[in-house]
């Protein structure tokens, strides 16, 4: 069985990362993690998330007061929490899955030093659904790429806090390696005003922020004469919460090292 902590339990994808733990075969919610100005410290994680019974759990504001009653974190949180609690899972032998996306480039960097010492999953999405759609990008983009205009277009909800989203920037990265680019030098994030012709060695970014929106993205292959769209829709958020508890069960039994959700996935 494996022993989950989830941490920002009380928020939105918390509540539904801890129903997914529940859902998930061989899984159990060991801890959850809220804010240590949260009201709902000590209640039960079960009441909390809605799910109509207690599961023993009660909230605590403090990884490492219950260090021992896990083996893996979920973390959808904020770039400096997730940081630092992947020095917490490092010290204390615990692996942990990050969802957490708006890290800097120095952050990733730093992720990547730390996965000499532990067990860490990062993705910017944990949808099968869009890690499928990565391998569909690789092939269209070597075989439409030379010849197309290229865009990624993303929509979220009114409350995200970052853009472009962080899959929207995996998937403009697949692309770029896919044709031997440097997504920074060839990334265009909106247009405005007088910008000329669009050079074709370009990877467009649009960003729509509106509603309850969970997560829309399609990238765009434009020629003269077709157009090649593909795209991915995600209409709930335990989409995401389920790939991450795949996550956090497989990292458990691997040896330590910086993963993604297409090796969980073993694509």
């Amino acid at each position: 069985m494996t022993r989950i902590a989830i941490m920002g339990a009380a928020g939105r994808m918390g509540r539904v990362l801890i129903e997914a733990t529940e859902l998930a075969e061989g899984a159990e919610l060991g801890a959850g993690i809220v804010l240590p100005t949260d009201s709902l410290i000590g209640a039960d994680a079960g009441d909390m998330a809605g799910l109509g019974k207690k599961l023993g759990v009660a909230l605590v504001s403090d990884l490492n007061s219950v260090i021992g009653d896990f083996d893996v974190v979920v973390d959808f949180t904020a770039p400096e929490a997730s940081m630092k609690n992947i020095e917490i899972c490092k010290a204390a032998g615990k692996a942990i899955v990050i969802g957490t996306t708006g890290l800097t480039d120095e952050q990733k960097a730093s992720m990547q030093a730390s996965a000499a010492d532990t067990k860490i999953v990062f993705a910017p999405n944990y949808s099968v659904g869009v890690n499928l759609c990565l391998n569909l990008l690789r092939m269209a983009a070597s075989v439409m790429g030379e010849d197309s205009d290229i865009e990624v277009i993303e929509m979220h909800h009114r409350h995200k806090v970052d853009a472009p989203s962080g899959t929207a920037l995996r998937l403009g990265e697949v692309v770029a390696e896919t044709m031997g680019w440097d997504l920074n030098e060839v990334a265009v994030y909106g247009r405005e005003g007088q910008t000329g012709a669009r050079p074709q060695k370009q990877i467009g970014f649009e960003t729509i922020r509106g509603g309850d929106v969970v997560g829309d993205h399609t990238v765009m292959f434009a020629t003269e004469g077709e157009r090649v769209e593909i795209t991915h829709k995600a209409q709930s958020r335990m989409t995401f919460a389920k790939g991450a508890i795949r996550a956090a069960q497989w990292v458990v039994n691997q040896p330590n090292g910086l993963y993604d959700m297409q090796d969980v996935l073993g694509f």
